[in-house]
């Protein structure tokens, strides 16, 4: 085997999780299953602390009883209510004597209190013995699939470190503790009479010395919620929708450590609970009618990190906007290639014009043009970066190559190495420019010319020269024709020589709304992306029915992304086109449906007519950042 060949190829398999609890506070997320559990290293399972597992194993039994789980509540944000029935022999059918275990978790605890009621006609009593067993290990290790060995942690009187002491672990308890080199045990002797009940408790702190990103002084977007309105009769789903998006925004709510005051949303649980350029800009943007806070909060935490000089290995350049921070490098066996990235990683073409619009957007909804001066350098830093890649490419247009062999292959929102794919199914090489890219670099330069006139900046009027100019040579380059119906529709790319990728993806909805597209290519696009093939009657498909490369639970090629929907659903409103723009929306909210009203971050891409409910991509995030924030633009499309 190669020296620099990926340590875990196996069999590894990247846990699934649709069939979790989760309780987040972001940097504090528990995974467990329905009944509070946590099994010894099972998969996903267990409580974190930012890019850390923390407990590995969380079990209680009751000693001469069996345990039945009853039900799991979330009627409270960052709460869980676990109920079960203690039985031991005889014909007993009520359920008399209730084990009531009350969770709660904030950004660096988790805490639960455990109450024994007792509705029978003679006293009980019960010893319960909780079992945590300590972990250590990375969570990038924990996604791929590999993490069979149990790392060392160092062990304390009260509680437990990792070995190089960064994350720091203790717990509490009324009960009785012990501990061995494998984790503690406690112990509560509970009794109670006749309908009376007996209460213990225990909580687990953590903190981690090493963590880039923090949780907030407070948690306020839940509130924001009464921002977005719900027409009548609409509150037993769509009110239900954006209750349980906001409830999880303010989960995800996250600053970088050092900058308390520009709070962001993190990017998704389990998996990417810290910044992503790309991933927070979407969610600020979609959040921006009710939320500028978040807007303001993500503009100045990207601009804090802004790239200031050209690093091969990081994709690191003046003006560019970071794709992924972490706390450490992390590496991941991908089939083909060892991918490796550092923990500040700039890999993306999209993100650095999505900034620019996101700064435009929240200006126009009442960002103080002074705040926007603050912003300025980071504003043309940005611009001088996008014209410079564009420049770079003979052809005009932003493109993307890793040069590093061990970077991210694709680096628009669909970054998954098979991504881009011909009609036929096959892969297209790069340097690779997507079509949708090149909308969002023209609206960025029409949104930036706006702002440099209202600073009093030069550059304005060579900006709108160059914008024109991109539409001329997109319509020249990226559109071409339905081989079996004549049908223009978009590439969704061009590859390395130039050629239009005629693969049909929903990459070409992101189009809408730039402005890039005149009446006659928004009709073309939109009836497109409405067809069957490419609208599943729960979302938009990130690819056609049509392409051999099609399978509905393919990440980037067959399934749905809400947010992906909701951004065509975005720019459907803002080109007039409201009726479609509906249809899909209810769409969106039958799958959240499908969901118990949380919509993952992907699901898959089996239609309405296959399935009556929507089918869940096993290793989806959820709660994800910008597919709760779709909840917004579903309610605007249903006339909230």
């Amino acid at each position: 085997m190669a020296d620099d060949a990926p340590k875990h190829v196996h069999s590894a398999e990247q846990p699934f999780l649709h069939d979790l609890a989760c309780l987040l506070a972001a940097p504090m997320q528990a995974w467990t299953t329905q009944d509070g559990s946590i099994g010894a290293g099972a998969g996903v399972q267990g409580v974190y602390v930012g890019d850390t597992r923390i407990v590995r194993e969380l079990t209680l039994r009751v000693d001469g009883w069996s345990v039945s789980h009853l039900s799991t509540d979330y009627a409270v944000p960052r709460h869980q209510e676990l109920r079960s029935v203690l039985r031991r022999g005889g014909s007993m059918i009520d359920p008399e004597v209730l084990l009531v275990r009350r969770r709660a978790v904030t950004g660096d605890a988790i805490s639960e209190t455990i109450t024994l009621r007792n509705a029978s006609s003679r006293a009980v009593a019960a010893t319960l013995r909780l079992r945590i067993a300590p972990d250590a290990t990375p969570m990038h290790i924990i996604k791929a699939g590999v993490g069979e060995e149990v790392p060392a942690v160092v062990m304390a009187g009260d509680g437990w470190s990792t070995t190089d002491h960064r994350v720091q672990v203790r717990v509490a308890a009324d009960g009785a503790r012990s501990h061995d080199d494998t984790g503690f045990e406690i112990a509560w002797r509970f009794s109670a009479g006749p309908g009376g009940s007996d209460t213990g408790s225990w909580s687990l702190q953590a903190a981690d010395s090493g963590a880039i990103v923090a949780a907030p002084t407070s948690r306020t977007v839940a509130a924001a919620a009464e921002q977005v309105p719900i027409p009548n009769g609409r509150a037993h789903d769509l009110g239900r929708l954006v209750r349980q998006a906001f409830d999880d925004l303010e989960g995800l709510e996250l600053t970088l450590r050092g900058v308390p005051e520009a709070p962001f949303i993190g990017a998704g649980a389990p998996w990417f609970l810290t910044l992503f350029g790309r991933d927070s800009i979407i969610s600020a943007s979609l959040l921006l009618p009710a939320a500028p806070a978040i807007a303001r909060g993500t503009l100045a935490a990207l601009a804090h990190l802004q790239g200031t000089a050209h690093d091969t290995a990081t994709a690191e350049a003046p003006g560019r906007i970071v794709h992924e921070l972490r706390r450490d490098a992390t590496e991941h066996a991908g089939a083909s290639k060892r991918l490796v990235l550092p923990p500040r990683y700039f890999g993306t073409v999209d993100a650095t014009p999505l900034w620019i619009s996101l700064l435009h957007d929240a200006w126009r909804a009442g960002m103080p043009i002074d705040e926007v001066a603050t912003l300025a350098p980071h504003l043309e830093a940005a611009v001088g970066w996008m014209r410079e890649a564009a420049a770079a490419d003979p052809r005009g247009f932003l493109t993307y190559h890793d040069p590093t062999g061990h970077g991210l292959a694709n680096q628009g929102w669909k970054d998954s190495g098979d991504a881009v794919r011909w009609a036929d199914g096959s892969l297209a090489d790069g340097p690779i420019a997507l079509c949708e890219v090149q909308g969002y670099a023209f609206r960025a330069a029409h949104h930036a010319a706006d702002m440099l006139d209202a600073l009093g900046r030069p550059g304005a009027a060579d900006l709108r020269s160059w914008r024109d100019s991109m539409a001329d040579r997109f319509r020249a380059a990226f559109w071409v024709s339905d081989p079996d119906t004549g049908a223009r529709y978009p590439a969704v790319a061009l590859d390395a020589r130039g050629r239009a990728v005629d693969g049909i993806a929903s990459n070409m909805g992101h189009l809408l709304g730039t402005g890039m597209l005149d009446a006659d290519e928004r009709r073309a696009v939109v009836e497109r992306l409405m067809d069957p093939t490419l609208f599943s009657g729960f979302g938009i498909r990130t690819l056609s029915t049509t392409n051999a490369g099609y399978w509905p639970m393919r990440y980037h090629a067959g399934a749905v992304w809400p947010h992906d929907t909701a951004m065509i659903i975005d720019g459907m409103l803002a080109d007039g086109f409201a009726d479609e723009a509906r249809i899909v929306a209810e769409g969106l909210l039958a799958a959240a449906a499908s969901f118990d009203w949380r919509l993952p971050e992907l699901f898959a891409g089996v239609s309405r007519e296959e399935s009556a409910r929507a089918i869940p991509y096993p290793a989806a995030c959820r709660p994800q950042g910008w597919s709760a924030a779709a909840a917004v633009v579903v309610a605007r499309a249903l006339g909230g």
